[in-house]
């Protein structure tokens, strides 16, 4: 490392600065000032990383599983021996509080290990020939997985070292090397990353940390011939976007939600409340899996908006140096978007319950009521402190409603009636549907899915493991 706000990018094993001699100013959405600069790399640097992750990936897909391990290990202790200085930057660089940038890093530790223990304990299959009409007795198919080889892994600020580990972990279990670039606003977190990762000896070129400007390097990086699969977390128009500059590889896209929770008149009305506020609000509502609309039953959504209300001027707004749950969005734009949706639905006839404040970047948390499904908050992902709820007058309705969304990540349905709730998941277009709890990733071993305008593929430990691999058969012929 230069200085302590200069920041390298790492290629082959060492730490070094671009021959662009340019940088990127990395600012601190609640300090309102710059905290560091990134390198701006080259395309020909991008070519280096990439020539020297193959090199590396050959060998390092002939190491067995427990040599692999025993440096994943250690980068799982390194990261939890550094975790007060990672929390520290995840802090300043993203603005989420210390303590949930602290069990992110604890997080991403036990993700680590847990990978670990995964691929260990994957295993192949055999088939035998006579088991199909016709077949020999003879022929025994061994199917086994195999690594694709070099990963274009593509981090997203809100999660910069959880969501990027759950890329690089698998990889480099399964076989493969990684290129890693971090989403801009995210870069130093993604830095400290891979500081604990060559803290546990990795082989040199194995993981390469590429951050540059995405027009010079975006695209190059996705359209790049040597790249054998992409595993992106990011918006859906960017997301969009790199399905179609990639080129007959496999790819993982988890990209934005419009998240409902239904609530049904049989709800737990009280829980439904304290879940949907959670759900929706902690990090200021800056993730993909926020619950981000309520369709409620128009008979209790009188009663239901009540103990919203009260929730959520509860919660605690400000810096997120004093743990408030509401803090700055992560830049002025984000905010912009997010008060133009406000303000297009109280125009169109919305009533605001709470909320509709803003200082500089920082949304208070905003209930607003009466939505209707010519508002632009009722479609759009606001990324940001703000609840349309949507009175229905019956389950169909509020299926219908969630289900003619372009997204279909998670949803939430609070009811009593079990029968009910499988009835109505069953129905709704979403990757997982939650019951009777709020829409979220965790476990981090659970299949994580996103339809229509949230993704394609599946991640989740096993999940990204065998994305990230590919089936081979080897037949025997025997005498």
């Amino acid at each position: 490392m230069l200085t302590l706000s200069n920041y390298e990018y790492y290629l082959n094993g060492e730490w070094k600065e671009s021959k662009s001699g340019e940088t990127i100013e990395i600012h601190s959405p609640y300090l309102h000032e710059v905290i560091g600069k990134v390198q701006a790399i080259t395309k020909e640097e991008v070519d280096e990383a990439i020539r020297f992750a193959h090199e590396a990936q050959k060998e390092w897909a002939e190491t067995s599983l427990q040599q692999r391990a025993v440096y994943l290990y250690k980068w799982a202790d390194e990261l939890v021996n550094m975790q007060e200085e990672i929390a520290e930057t995840i802090m300043k660089e993203v603005g989420k509080g210390r303590k949930d940038a602290q069990k992110e890093v604890v997080r991403t530790a036990d993700f680590i290990r847990y990978t670990i223990e995964e691929a260990l304990h994957m295993h192949g299959e055999s088939m035998r020939g006579d088991s199909f009409p016709g077949g020999a007795a003879s022929k025994v198919a061994i199917t086994q997985r195999v690594p694709l080889g070099v990963i274009l892994a593509v981090a997203p600020f809100n999660y910069p070292v959880n969501l990027a580990a759950a890329k690089v972990a698998p990889a480099l279990m399964a076989g493969n090397a990684v290129i890693f670039k971090p989403a801009t606003q995210g870069s130093i977190s993604g830095v400290k990353m891979i500081e604990a990762l060559d803290k546990a000896g990795l082989p040199k070129g194995l993981v390469n940390l590429v951050t540059g400007r995405g027009s010079v390097i975006g695209d190059y990086l996705v359209e790049h011939e040597d790249i054998n699969m992409i595993s992106f977390t990011g918006g859906t128009n960017t997301g969009v976007h790199l399905a179609t500059k990639a080129k007959m590889i496999p790819l993982v896209l988890e990209l934005g939600g419009k998240d409902p929770g239904i609530v049904c008149e049989d709800a737990d009305l009280k829980e439904a409340a304290s879940q949907i506020v959670s759900g929706a609000f902690s990090y200021s509502g800056q993730r993909c899996t926020a619950i981000k609309r309520v369709l409620v039953h128009d008979n209790i959504a009188d009663e239901l908006v009540a103990m919203l209300k009260a929730e959520v001027e509860e919660l605690s707004v400000g810096s997120p140096e004093k743990e408030s749950t509401i803090v700055p969005l992560i830049d002025d734009a984000a905010a912009d978007f997010v008060q133009g949706l406000i303000d297009d639905a109280v125009q169109k006839g919305a009533i605001v319950v709470t909320g509709n404040k803003r200082e500089r970047n920082l949304i208070y948390p905003t209930l607003l009521d009466h939505v209707t499904e010519n508002m632009d908050v009722a479609w759009e992902e606001p990324f940001g402190p703000v609840v349309p709820i949507i009175r229905v007058k019956s389950d169909e309705e509020a299926i219908q409603i969630a289900n003619k969304s372009e997204y279909g990540l998670q949803a939430s349905v609070f009811t009593k009636d079990i029968n009910r709730a499988f009835a109505i998941a069953n129905k709704i277009d979403t990757g997982s549907v939650q019951i009777n709890g709020r829409t979220e990733r965790g476990p981090d071993h659970f299949p994580f899915i996103g339809v229509k305008k949230s993704g394609m593929g599946a991640q989740g430990i096993r999940k990204s493991l065998e994305s990230m691999t590919r089936e081979k058969v080897t037949v025997l012929n025997l005498s």
